[in-house]
């Protein structure tokens, strides 16, 4: 890897590749969608708002008129609605070469999605597992194909209690919560490594973070939110590690791109390391385990 800072010129032309981007309206997934648009890929932005994503693909055709951007509908908080999501594009297209398991929330209020899973857990991961994995057969059919998946620093916090998933037992710690479906996105991420690792035209499973990054997801975050006003890092920095990820042609499964500077909060992209914990294997087929069984969703 090279020590000079990587930046969007680093992007090859992406001319024929088709990307997924969750949660593509705003943040980093709408940052992703510009950039990736702009070098040539057809990227289909995967969203629960759709009115709102053709706001963003007019701005994005009036800078870039080339672009070939597509819309379907998409609510990580509804396995029906990931179900026809999947069904639509396997409809639509022949092949994926980047799945990119952006969209996120952060330190909400307590409430679930429509399956009952507490809304974090259920959006940041399970939602995006069950995206994977009915995903997987048109990865696996298409070459060098690869899956993104967006964790935080705030992994570091995260200690899932496998008896009390959901919030149910416990008083609701909205900020655990969120710091659980973080470390959940890189057990995630690890299990596919280790699942599909003799799987003929596997896909390269690789996690990112964007460090501190001013964002609508901190709304709910009261005095870190003003903090974030002084330190956090531009949307356009804080996409970065994404984009290396999705981009980086000598990526391996396993890496984790992210920040360096200041505790990984700020910084161009490189290869970091998740804390020990994220690595526990044990946790990881668990949490798959789990996974499968409330989702209904299995991997070939």
């Amino acid at each position: 890897m090279s020590k000079t800072n990587w930046t969007t010129e680093n992007i090859p032309d992406q001319t024929g590749k088709t990307i997924i981007i969750t949660g593509a309206t705003s943040g980093l997934g709408k940052e992703a969608t510009k950039v990736l648009a702009s070098k040539n890929a057809t990227v289909v932005m995967a969203v629960r708002n759709t009115e709102k994503a053709e706001t963003v693909v007019k701005e994005i055709l009036s800078e870039f008129p080339s672009s070939k951007i597509d819309i379907i509908s998409l609510d990580l908080n509804n396995l029906e609605s990931i179900s026809s999501f999947d069904e639509k594009f396997n409809n639509d297209y022949k092949k994926l070469d980047v799945l990119i398991n952006n969209a996120g929330i952060m330190m909400c209020p307590y409430s679930k999605t429509k399956d009952g899973f507490e809304i974090q857990m259920g959006t940041n991961h399970m939602g995006h597992f069950a995206l994977t994995g009915l995903l997987m057969p048109i990865l696996l059919n298409t070459s060098d194909s690869r899956v993104v998946t967006t964790s935080s620093i705030a992994h570091r916090a995260g200690n899932i209690n496998f008896d009390d998933l959901n919030w149910e037992k416990r008083k609701y710690n909205t900020y655990r919560a969120y710091s659980d479906s973080k470390i959940a996105n890189l057990y995630f991420t690890y299990e596919l490594v280790r699942r599909f690792k003799d799987a003929k035209n596997a896909p390269v499973f690789i996690s990112s973070h964007p460090g501190w990054t001013k964002t609508e997801l901190d709304r709910h975050s009261g005095p870190a939110s003003f903090l974030g006003d002084i330190i956090a890092q531009s949307v356009q920095m804080g996409t970065l590690p994404t984009l290396r990820a999705t981009t980086e042609v000598s990526a391996k499964s396993g890496d984790y791109f992210g920040p360096t500077k200041m505790m990984e909060m700020r910084g161009y992209p490189e290869l970091v390391k998740s804390n020990k914990r994220s690595h526990n294997i044990e946790n990881a087929k668990k949490l798959w385990e789990i996974s499968e069984q409330l989702t209904g969703v299995k991997y070939q």
